[in-house]
């Protein structure tokens, strides 16, 4: 009979067997025995053992090079980690941490040999990411010692250690653990029992999402891997990272993920499969949806799909004039973007007034830009010299490139088109900075849809490199090819996509949002912990709580909105919280409260 499990019961973790010494096993026994624990390494492969000794002889020289490491403390750290290749060599551990394949019966055996190894105090820990973790304490005779303690891959370098409970694990087990997590110097957050848990029950159906987009050629794998690191801030593409984790490895968690939720978006896409089943794997084999130097290489390598650089593009149109139409952040930004380029800038709103203050908001960001050194006093004048404001779109009657930034309205979009149809001269480029509604239903506004294009720019438009440069199933060679090279010129990163719901960043980035926002709404962990969670094991510059807020949640539920009247998708539809919110008028910082309060100013 297993021995009862209370706070007091528990001994300290001085001593951590890591059974299955991979790159996540042998990370994680560096990390115990840099932290000063006895690390017993079990694998069944002798030559597993000894590359994890050499892995570990190696980092640790890597750290005594770079001062993080004494020669004296190097030689204790290494030996403090004795490897194995018998379960038995667990027998004296305090803590069992379990890294072998994502197989249940696998795990399954190491938790059945491990009751008849272990003390009856021993803590048993599983390091999956997709299965249950209730499901392998049922099996072991202390279910209520069994927990999931999920690390990140490096282990060395990651911060987060995501507690995993299930409903027969001791709150002293969890303590003792998350105590453990913490003097290691990782932040442990406490989740349930689900696959994926929080990073990856996230990461993984945003990942999943941007397979398929490009299984469907929406866009190209540049493009889509682009877009989110220049969009969103993220440190790497989505397809990129699906190569670094290891295609198979995510369709396994994918599939283990839609096996509890039944949500489409957590399908994995065909083609994890195809490329899984060809043995296209990603990095460790050397080609998934990239191609790398070699097996287990980071150095990318040409292929068949990769871009053609310096590629003759089709002739474009002559753009020496822009017409930003409006009066809000969004089109003095880029009114400055275009300026700053050397454009002569036409800045129409409404009223003269309106015009006036938003060329003023322009004047004081380049005077702040000349306060950091960004650029000269000359130049700024010269910049804000270049635009000139108008009360009334008949200025635009000289402009070559026409681009509106109005309101996110269809109707006040289309009446703007017509006006511009209307005034603009013949071969004058028309073009929105919609980041959801339709480009096509702005061109049918006018009698010239092939000259209409979507340019959707980021905010801040002067600081964000990234346009979605959107054609329609109308627009003219000679446009598209006119507007690539205009970003270039403003030194912004153009990438290709079709007119549908989100483009790129917005049908990959709200999403996850939402998915966020349902696993608060279930109860499954804080808000807290879910932005800790996804900046600390995900890499995001913002917890997706934190975005929200700042992006409006009012503006975040109508995107949500377009997206599941454009795909159908019942996983698409808008959390009831988030809806909540807004009819509450809780819409984020611009009210002094949306998911947290913030002061008002």
């Amino acid at each position: 009979m297993a021995t009862p499990l209370s706070d007091t019961s528990l001994s300290p973790l001085k001593t951590v067997a890591v059974i299955g010494l991979g790159t996540m096993g042998t990370g994680i026994a560096e990390v115990l025995a840099r932290a000063g624990r006895e690390v017993i390494g079990i694998d069944i492969s002798e030559a597993q053992a000894a590359q994890a000794v050499t892995a570990l002889e190696a980092s640790t020289a890597r750290a005594v090079r770079r001062e993080r490491l004494t020669e004296q403390e190097r030689e204790d750290v290494l030996s403090r980690f004795r490897t194995f290749t018998d379960l038995a060599a667990a027998a004296d551990a305090d803590l069992v941490i379990e890294v072998t394949p994502e197989s249940y019966d696998i795990k399954q055996q190491v938790f059945r040999a491990l009751d008849d190894i272990v003390r009856p105090e021993t803590i048993l820990a599983t390091g999956t990411n997709a299965l249950s973790v209730t499901r392998l304490a049922a099996d072991s005779a202390r279910p209520e010692r069994v927990l999931g303690l999920h690390f990140f891959n490096p282990a060395p370098a990651m911060k987060l250690v995501e507690v995993v409970s299930s409903v027969l694990t001791a709150p002293g087990a969890v303590a003792a653990v998350t105590d453990l997590a913490i003097e290691l110097g990782k932040e442990p957050v406490a989740v349930g029992d689900r696959p994926g848990f929080v990073a990856d029950g996230l990461l993984f159906g945003y990942l999943n999402q941007a397979a398929a987009m490009y299984e469907a050629k929406y866009a190209s794998r540049e493009d889509i891997d682009a877009a989110m690191k220049l969009g969103c801030g993220l440190p790497m593409g989505p397809l990129a990272l699906l190569d670094l984790i290891g295609v198979d490895t995510a369709r396994t968690v994918l599939e283990a993920m839609y096996a509890e939720s039944h949500d489409r978006l957590h399908a994995p896409a065909p083609i994890l499969k195809q490329l899984s089943e060809a043995g296209l794997t990603g990095r460790k084999s050397g080609r998934g949806f990239y191609s790398y130097e070699a097996s287990n290489s980071a150095s990318v390598v040409r292929d068949a799909l990769t871009p053609l650089e310096g590629a003759a593009a089709a002739p474009g149109r002559t753009v020496r004039s822009v017409g930003v139409a409006g009066s809000g952040t969004m089109a003095s930004g880029i009114a400055e973007v275009f300026a700053k380029a050397g454009y002569e800038v036409v800045l129409a709103a409404r009223s003269e007034e309106k015009a006036q203050a938003a060329k003023a908001r322009i004047g004081k960001s380049l005077s702040r830009s000349v306060d950091k050194g960004r650029m000269t006093a000359e130049a700024a004048a010269g910049t804000l010299d270049r635009i000139t404001p108008a009360g009334s779109y008949d200025a635009f009657e000289d402009v070559d490139l026409a681009l509106e930034a109005v309101a996110e309205d269809l109707e006040i979009k289309q009446q703007l088109f017509a006006t511009f149809d209307k005034v603009c001269k013949p071969g004058a480029i028309l073009a929105t900075t919609t980041s959801s509604l339709p480009v096509v239903a702005c061109a049918r506004a006018t009698s010239r849809p092939q000259d209409v294009i979507g340019m959707h720019f980021f905010n801040p438009a002067p600081a964000m490199k990234l346009v979605e440069v959107v054609r329609t199933v109308l627009t003219a060679d000679d446009v598209h090819a006119t507007v690539r090279e205009v970003c270039a010129k403003i030194r912004k990163h153009p990438v290709d996509c079709g007119d549908r719901a989100g483009f790129i960043v917005n049908a990959l980035l709200f999403p996850y949002l939402n998915n966020a926002i349902k696993m608060v709404q279930e109860h499954y962990a804080t808000l807290d912990d879910i932005d800790a969670a996804m900046k600390l094991g995900g890499g995001y510059p913002m917890g997706p709580f934190e975005l929200l807020d700042v992006v409006g949640l009012d503006v975040s539920l109508a995107i949500e909105k377009v997206l599941h009247r454009e795909f159908r998708d019942p996983g698409l539809a808008p959390a009831p919280l988030l809806e909540h919110l807004v009819a509450a008028g809780c819409l984020g910082r611009k009210t002094g409260r949306g998911f947290r309060e913030y002061a008002r100013r």
